[in-house]
């Protein structure tokens, strides 16, 4: 299914903005954890194109995102270069808080644009939005793992992929309701970051498990 000129450019500038988001939330990660650059650089990768990655294998899409657009992977080597040296002097010591804001972010922006990008396939809802959470979280997951920590997706018990999930069907139920597409995608990203941001704010979270 092919998309409208509006919604194609939308894609892109939602899938850009998410890419951007969870490099920030991998380079403050790495910075938080005091890698080297190489580390600094791979795990703000991982954190960006982790996500998209995994979305464009399942859903057999080529060429993958980081392949597609080359000049994000220039923008990510810049951005860490410069993030490094502004870090080293303004002596800023990054915190696990200061990245779940660009995190909320990304988390929003790549749950719409999975989700959308699986149902232009004609997948079935559930498939399609399970897609979202998948492009949504798998980068923060890999960020998690390398960084030698539980995925704050699996740990942090305030709504994370439930986020995702909720604004992955934000999305099937506006197409459905005859909302134009860039209006979904917007509407879909908005309520899961807002809904990350609520949880975060309030500190409301998910039962934990007890034996």
């Amino acid at each position: 299914m092919s998309n409208p000129p509006l919604l194609s450019w939308l894609l892109i500038g939602v899938e850009a903005g998410a890419t951007l988001a969870f490099a920030l939330s991998g380079l403050l990660e790495a910075a938080r954890k005091k890698l080297d650059p190489v580390g600094v650089c791979l795990v703000a990768g991982l954190a960006a194109f982790g996500g998209g990655t995994l979305r464009d294998v399942l859903l057999d899409r080529r060429p993958l995102v980081w392949v597609a657009n080359p000049e994000w992977l220039w923008a990510l080597l810049a951005l860490c270069i410069a993030a490094m040296a502004f870090l080293r002097a303004r002596h800023f010591a990054p915190t696990e808080k200061a990245m779940q804001w660009p995190d909320a972010l990304g988390l929003g922006l790549f749950s719409a644009s999975g989700t959308q990008l699986a149902l232009a396939q004609d997948l079935p809802a559930l498939v399609a939005v399970l897609m979202g959470v998948i492009t949504a979280t798998f980068g923060g997951v890999l960020r998690d793992i390398v960084c030698n920590e539980i995925p704050t997706a699996l740990r942090d018990h305030r709504p994370y992929a439930v986020c995702a999930f909720a604004g992955g069907w934000v999305m099937v139920l506006a197409q459905l309701g005859g909302v134009p597409d860039a209006l979904s995608l917007v509407l879909a990203a908005a309520c899961a970051t807002g809904l990350r941001v609520l949880a975060l704010v309030t500190g409301f979270t998910l039962p934990r498990w007890s034996s």
